[in-house]
């Protein structure tokens, strides 16, 4: 009789077991999924170093114990130097970049204690009150949760308030738990941050701009860059220096063009192959000449109100990337897409750099940066006797799209103007292609036509300054 009482109780007691640990495992669904949306949902919390306005955020949670955090910089995600404990790490994002005396500072920072405090403190400062707003997020989250699913299970008003504190103390524990590492260890790792190349710039920093040579106040617009900018496969300018012929400049490039529709003098510094690192911020060996950085010489000309960019696709390597992809039936595998995002988060990173150089230059010119024009056109035409179809121009002309985007995520941030021009009805493979053919000197460049369009856009941008370009081109000296 007593084994016959014992069973029924026996499957009592495995039943009521059972309805808790389901319902404790629905809290920790509950809970998880509270965490998720309030790493989502919480608002970024601001600080302001040196004028700049920086957002304080959280990564997704990642099954990695350790690992770097992120910088949201001109819509590039990209990986910090710095390494934090945890699952989740802190998330910065440049909201707002104001030209002011202290900008140098901020992106290249200084070995004195006062940036350092200045700079470190606030990320610190600025982690905390998020994971705090988090925390707070959580709670609330969870609590709608289960109360939601008290009243569709139409739960007694005790048990509710029961379940209620069970579900805010998982979630809480949890997300403490979870995030714990991150918390206690990323203000102290943050606080000897003292300037944004330390997060994400190069290990090394570049040399200080020194120009060198008489001033060149004649000059009313200078235009730097690379092959596009210096007109590559086009008439070489007549008597010009071994500089000048060495970098392929050209009498028809867009330089020119603004010359004689302005009566500037322009100075074309731009040189083909040239890069921000190697050509703009450093020195550039070509064609056995060794050329100073075009930033330098730009700075010569003290007196200019323009300065003109055109920067990016020798970043990039482009016309290795057009090369395989001429070469190959999809060039968008995964290499050469880890490839390209490589290449354009190091990209993001010296652009950086050039943008907070060129806000100081003397004079504060007006400063123009020239996204890149479409060559390819919608269907290949005569491209297909080079090997490349429809597939690999739309990933070609996706990932141009995609410089294109920082380069005028960059200049909106910095306030500077950044044209597109229209090749529309004009690419490599209609009747009148403002874009030199495969059997060119320089393939893909623009052609005299292709360079004018340029210049067109670029004095479009000239009649309409933006808020921090408000000078007007001087005329020449007299």
């Amino acid at each position: 009789m007593g084994t016959t009482e014992g069973r029924p109780r026996a499957g009592w007691w495995a039943s009521l077991a059972f309805r808790w640990l389901a319902g404790l495992a629905l809290l920790v669904v509950v809970a998880c999924g509270a965490i998720a949306v309030a790493l989502q949902v919480t608002p970024l919390q601001t600080v302001t170093v040196a004028g700049q306005v920086i957002q304080v955020g959280a990564t997704s949670p990642n099954l990695s114990w350790s690992g770097p955090g992120e910088v949201d910089l001109f819509g590039q995600s990209l990986p910090t130097n710095i390494r934090f404990s945890g699952p989740v790490r802190p998330r910065l994002q440049l909201s707002q970049i104001t030209i002011n005396s202290e900008l140098t500072t901020f992106v290249e920072g200084t070995h004195g204690a006062g940036a350092e405090r200045i700079l470190g403190a606030r990320l610190a400062d600025g982690w905390k009150r998020y994971f705090a707003w988090e925390t707070a997020v959580v709670g609330a989250g969870t609590l709608i949760l289960v109360g939601a699913l008290a009243g569709w299970r139409r739960v007694p008003y005790r048990t509710t308030i029961k379940l209620l504190a069970a579900g805010l103390l998982i979630a809480e524990a949890l997300n403490v738990g979870a995030i714990m590492i991150t918390t206690y260890t990323a203000p102290d790792r943050l606080r000897r941050v003292h300037s944004l190349n330390e997060l994400v710039g190069s290990l090394t920093h570049p040399p200080r701009i020194d120009p060198a040579g008489r001033p060149l106040r004649r000059v009313q617009a200078v235009v730097i860059g690379d092959s596009t900018a210096a007109g590559a496969g086009l008439t070489p300018a007549p008597g010009v220096s071994g500089n000048a012929r060495a970098c392929g400049r050209s009498l028809d490039s867009y330089a020119a063009d603004l010359s004689d529709v302005n009566g500037w003098k322009v100075l074309n510094l731009a040189c083909n192959g040239a890069t921000i690192s190697h050509g703009l911020l450093g020195p550039q060996d070509q064609n056995g000449v060794r050329l100073p950085p075009q930033l330098a010489e730009a700075e010569r000309a003290s007196r200019a109100s323009v300065v003109i960019v055109s920067v990016g696709a020798d970043d990039l390597n482009w016309a290795a990337e057009v090369r395989y992809c001429s070469v190959t039936t999809n060039c968008n595998d995964k290499a050469t897409a880890a490839y390209f995002q490589q290449q354009l988060a190091s990209f993001s990173k010296d652009y950086l750099d050039l943008l907070s150089r060129l806000a100081v230059l003397p004079g504060h010119p007006q400063v123009i940066i020239n996204r890149y024009y479409n060559p390819f056109g919608a269907q290949p035409g005569c491209l297909s006797r080079a090997g490349l179809t429809p597939t690999n121009l739309q990933t070609l002309t996706s990932r141009l799209a995609t410089l294109n985007t920082v380069l005028a995520k960059g200049a909106a941030q910095f306030q500077f103007s950044s044209p597109q021009p229209d090749f529309a009805g004009h690419q490599l493979c209609t009747a009148q292609p403002y874009v030199q053919g495969l059997s060119s000197p320089a393939p893909f460049h623009p052609t005299a036509a292709g360079q004018l369009a340029i210049a067109l856009a670029d004095q479009a941008a000239l009649s309409q300054p933006t808020s921090r370009e408000q000078v007007v081109p001087r005329q020449p000296a007299a």
